[in-house]
């Protein structure tokens, strides 16, 4: 991430950065819009957030963010530990994962861990 500074729309923080970053961190926001299209679009640390569900609270948000040779995806950390042997030679952490901006985006794998994320928080909201 760049300096810290509070951005009105996810465009803006995107539209911040160069080129690569910025292609990735669209292709991010894309994959999140495409399991839930109807995701709120807000700030959670000073990057962008969605709220996979109304009034999603930290715990039921995905993160992205722009770094200088990467993006970072924060699915949370239960997504993080199902998905542990797909994201083998990524550099991950508790909750995220960094996606380097020299390799292609493994979207169907981005897709498949937020649906993931998305069907686990349904199911506790009906629990």
């Amino acid at each position: 991430m760049t300096e810290k500074k509070s951005y009105k729309t996810i465009d803006e923080y995107i539209e911040k950065f160069p080129d690569g970053v910025k292609a990735k961190l669209y292709e991010l926001r894309e994959c999140i819009l495409e399991v839930v299209p109807d995701a709120l679009e807000l700030f959670n640390y000073g990057i962008p957030a969605f709220a996979l569900v109304e009034g999603g609270r930290r715990e039921e948000q995905i993160m992205i963010a722009g770094y200088k040779k990467h993006v970072g995806l924060y699915p949370y950390p239960t997504t993080m530990e199902y998905f542990d042997k797909k994201l083998y030679g990524y550099k991950k952490g508790k909750g995220s994962v960094q996606f380097p901006l020299d390799e292609a985006l493994p979207k169907d794998l981005i897709i498949e861990m937020i649906s993931y994320r998305y069907k686990l928080i349904l199911s506790k909201r009906k629990a």
